[in-house]
């Protein structure tokens, strides 16, 4: 029995795909690739040992007095109740909240333990 070649399993010819360079070669810059070395991570005690042999001026900042100029963005408020981000303050007692139903447990609340959330805050209007 001779095999019929019209009835042979055709085979697919590749199709270059459209996307990529036939022509490519990888320039192998940095990294394993190009074979130089991986690179070293330092840790910070590393760093710290590193920058003391520098020669710094008394006045350079460094890790360890970091003296940055004040921030013009406002200060973030948050809840007194629950330390989340808070967008409301009640009027009566100037505690923070965020929530409806923390403005209804700031309104239970005695005036005693409002000003011992005011003076956790360090609050300057305490209210009596």
């Amino acid at each position: 029995m001779a095999a019929d070649p019209s009835t042979a399993p055709v085979e697919p010819t590749a199709k270059p795909q459209s996307f990529k360079d036939p022509n490519f070669v990888h320039s192998g810059i940095g990294g394993a690739a190009a074979g130089k070395k991986n690179r070293t991570w330092k840790n910070l005690k590393q760093i710290l040992t590193a920058e003391r042999a520098l020669p710094w001026q008394l006045n350079d900042p460094n890790y360890y007095n970091i003296d940055a100029p004040p921030s013009f963005k406002p200060t973030k408020k948050y809840s007194d109740i629950s330390g989340l981000p808070a967008n409301y303050t009640d009027p009566q007692s100037k505690l923070r909240f965020s929530t409806a139903e923390e403005f209804s447990y700031i309104r239970m609340l005695p005036a005693d333990v409002v000003t011992g959330y005011l003076t956790l805050r360090k609050a300057t209007c305490i209210v009596p």
